[in-house]
């Protein structure tokens, strides 16, 4: 095939290259792609080379992968050159890097070097094709050594009737007998052990030079405080990451005996108090972009406006762990590098069938705390987080030299290209701070109060009022007396609380009352058309809106049973419209609660009669389950004019 056709490139490389090439005399480093997934661990390794005017770096995909999808957007973002497949197979370069096994690795011309895009190898797979299936035709006399310098005789795997582990056996690692990679880089003895014993004449390719992945988690730990402001996470709130690998058997998957996230996810939002729990998820890049991102939103819609964050698969998912309070996981390996940080992990899907029974993850899987879908579900995270004691294996079998893969890495690159080290530091790419994702809820929320003093209001707000919320809200509000809570549970189930003005019931000197919040766009205009308190989210200055008193007058008009309409300009600010005419500002530590709560409190303390000028003058004590806010009520209003 002639050069320029078929998308083939003629610069940086092909046979004119030097008569257009800037800088040509240059070590070439090629990055071999199989899907997105893959390619994440080699943008892990990529800073290693950068600075290094020596090198030019090239990019190339095999086209095994049936995952072919984002994978042309991730390259045009790297911005190196990208090789179709058939010319990178015809081109010389000094080192390959792959984070698979697919495609015709043996075939390409140059050193190999074969990272895991996961934790090591711990997964089966079903033989690849025969022989003739794998090896099509291709320039394999051009890689240096030779084909029969680099393909002993010798068998190509062990025999046998079960599937073989991917990356740990003859049929992955060997043609002709001899291995395809010049290193396979292993985080861990362990794994280097199970590699003797499973394909022996690969065993001398292994390097441990740890985990960059890993070692990125671990150097970002100091800002986890900063990863949680930016996922939305509240004073006193607990962060809950759902995290699925793909394929059937994972938990967001519906081949495992039980389709279990359809159900678990509403029963999420309905048991836990919007204001204590933040809920976000993590899924397989594989999920996303074999399934189309469209149709991913599609199915978690209706978490997502409870209020499920659904997190970025390739840039985001770190940060989450390391925010995380807990992880409802599987056997993926995301699960098992939470696991290793030290995070508190339940179970959600934990399949054996499929995994080495020899590896670390198939232990994990095996020892690992379940989620049980058949119980109460607050009771259970609380008890995981509460009684959490790290299991030993994964922080010591995810690397066994933490914090040592950058140098690790770069000098086995580097001793495979022939020259020497620059001079600099090696050094990974610290993980980014994502933008900033506050929980948004725009279906119904059932908020159920306490009045517990004057100006105090314990609050709960669920965002799926079909699931009753009475043992979620057992026994969590703290030092509030029991006779107290028993009222809210039963205020829960007796009512409906959507009727204008909520419900309120005296305990003693304590009131409770149950009422209805929706966000003013929600999908269902009949909860709209029948809540007691409106908000909104925006700027104070959106000239679509109006200024957030005007909004407010609006809202009360449009809606007449609506007491209160809230609108959300910062955080911890909003503005504030009650029937009565009165505008409020309530200003609270942007940590504090949701201000949506807030306005749901201040309902609640104007309902049961609390004095607006009490208000005012001292402000108003809002309590979640874990925190209580200080919320500065401040009347608007131009003060009445005295006559003269």
């Amino acid at each position: 095939m002639s050069e320029g056709a078929g998308g083939w490139i003629r610069v940086p490389v092909g046979g004119e290259s030097g008569r257009w090439d800037t800088r040509g005399s240059v070590r070439r480093v090629l990055f071999v792609v199989h899907n997105v997934t893959s390619a994440t661990r080699l943008l892990d390794v990529l800073p290693l080379f950068r600075g290094d005017w020596r090198l030019q770096m090239l990019a190339t995909c095999t086209g095994s992968s049936p995952f072919q999808a984002g994978i042309q957007e991730l390259l045009a973002r790297v911005g190196v050159p990208v090789l179709p497949w058939a010319q990178a197979l015809r081109t010389p370069v000094d080192l390959a890097i792959s984070a698979s096994f697919g495609g015709e690795l043996h075939a390409l011309y140059g050193k190999l070097v074969v990272l895991s895009h996961g934790v090591g190898y711990n997964k089966t797979l079903a033989r690849p094709g025969g022989p003739e299936a794998r090896r099509p035709g291709g320039p394999e006399a051009r890689r240096p050594g030779g084909p029969e310098a680099r393909r002993p005789g010798g068998p190509e795997g062990a025999g046998g009737g079960a599937d073989p582990v991917f990356g740990m056996s003859g049929e992955w690692l060997l043609v002709d007998g001899a291995p395809i990679a010049d290193a396979m880089v292993l985080s861990h003895p362990e794994q280097a052990a199970r590699l003797r014993a499973a394909c022996p004449p690969a065993a001398h390719t292994a390097a441990l030079a740890g985990d960059p992945c890993f070692d990125r988690l671990l150097a970002a730990r100091s800002r986890r405080e900063r990863f949680r402001r930016a996922l939305g996470v509240r004073s006193g709130q607990r962060l809950v990451v759902l995290n699925s690998t793909w394929n059937p058997e994972s938990l967001f998957g519906d081949g495992g005996g039980e389709d279990l996230l359809p159900s678990l996810l509403p029963r999420l939002t309905g048991e836990l108090p919007a204001d204590d729990f933040r809920l976000a998820a993590v899924l397989h890049p594989n999920i996303w972009l074999g399934h189309g991102p469209g149709q991913v939103r599609a199915w978690l819609d209706r978490a997502r406006r409870g209020g499920l964050a659904l997190l970025d698969p390739l840039e985001g998912w770190r940060q989450a762990l390391l925010a995380a309070d807990l992880v409802i996981g599987d056997h993926g390996s995301v699960t098992y590098y939470a696991a290793a940080l030290g995070t508190p992990v339940l179970l959600g899907a934990a399949p054996l069938d499929g995994l080495d029974p020899t590896s670390p993850v198939a232990d994990f899987v095996r020892t690992a705390p379940r989620l049980d879908p058949r119980r109460p579900l607050r009771r259970q995270l609380e008890a995981a987080i509460a009684g959490h004691r790290p299991l030993p294996g994964p922080a010591e079998l995810t690397t066994s030299v933490p914090d040592k893969s950058a140098d690790l890495l770069r000098a086995l690159f580097y001793e495979l290209i022939g020259i020497a080290e620059p001079d600099w530091p090696a050094l990974l790419d610290p993980l980014p701070l994502p933008p900033y994702e506050p929980p948004q809820h725009t279906t119904p929320l059932h908020v159920l109060t306490l009045l517990t003093g004057e100006r105090e209001v314990t609050i709960r707000r669920f965002a799926e009022p079909s699931h009753e919320p009475d043992e979620a809200l057992d026994g969590a509000v703290g030092d509030v007396a029991g006779d107290a809570v028993e009222g809210m549970t039963e205020g829960a189930v007796e009512g409906d609380g959507a009727a204008s003005g909520g419900r309120a019931g005296r305990c003693g000197r304590r009131v409770e009352e149950a009422h209805t919040a929706v966000h003013e766009d929600a999908t269902d205009r009949e909860a709209v058309a029948t809540a007691d308190v409106i908000f909104r989210y925006g700027t104070a200055d959106d000239p679509r809106l109006g200024p957030p008193e005007v909004w407010g007058t609006e809202v009360l008009a449009q809606w007449p049973n609506c007491a209160l309409a809230a609108y959300i300009s910062e955080p911890g600010v909003c503005t504030v419209r009650t029937r009565a005419g009165d505008v409020l500002r309530l200003t609270a530590e942007p940590s504090a609660a949701d201000p949506a709560a807030h306005a749901s409190a201040l309902h609640a303390a104007l309902a049961a009669g609390t004095p607006l000028p009490d208000l005012t003058a001292h402000g108003l004590t809002v309590r979640t389950a874990r925190a209580t806010h200080a919320v500065q009520v401040t009347d608007l209003r131009p003060p009445p004019r005295t006559p003269r």
